[in-house]
């Protein structure tokens, strides 16, 4: 039914001013439209809505997740130096950190929070 369908991911945020500085400056994201629901980012071959809400923030779980393959430290990297920091997850089940990164066997990832404390993830695969 919905398979074919396209979908797109939604983060609910307090203040858009900020939070456009953030997904376009710091995350890189290309802005396709604005209008007073929300900025509409192109992030490869989807898309990730940006919207106004009092509930911004509220989620205490992944928001959205990037596969970037091999990609992983460099982007890492390139966010620190944008000031982003990490979150660290030392309660999870068979998972070590090598630095930032969690580490599952095959599987590393990070984690981090916009502006509004949406909670966002890294993996070097999908």
């Amino acid at each position: 039914m919905l398979g074919d369908k396209p979908a797109i991911a939604t983060i609910a945020v307090k203040d858009m001013i900020a939070a456009n500085k953030f997904y376009e400056g710091t995350l890189g994201l290309t802005k396709e439209k604005e209008d007073p629901a929300g900025s509409t980012y192109k992030s490869g071959s989807t898309k990730l809505f940006v919207y106004p809400s009092e509930f911004a923030g509220t989620n205490k779980a992944t928001a959205v997740a990037w596969g970037v393959g091999d990609d992983l430290d460099k982007i890492v990297a390139d966010l620190k130096t944008k000031g982003v920091t990490f979150e660290q997850y030392d309660n999870l089940p068979g998972v070590t950190r090598d630095g930032d990164v969690h580490v599952m066997g095959e599987l590393r990832a990070v984690w981090f929070k916009d502006p509004d404390g949406n909670i966002l993830n890294l993996v070097n695969q999908m």
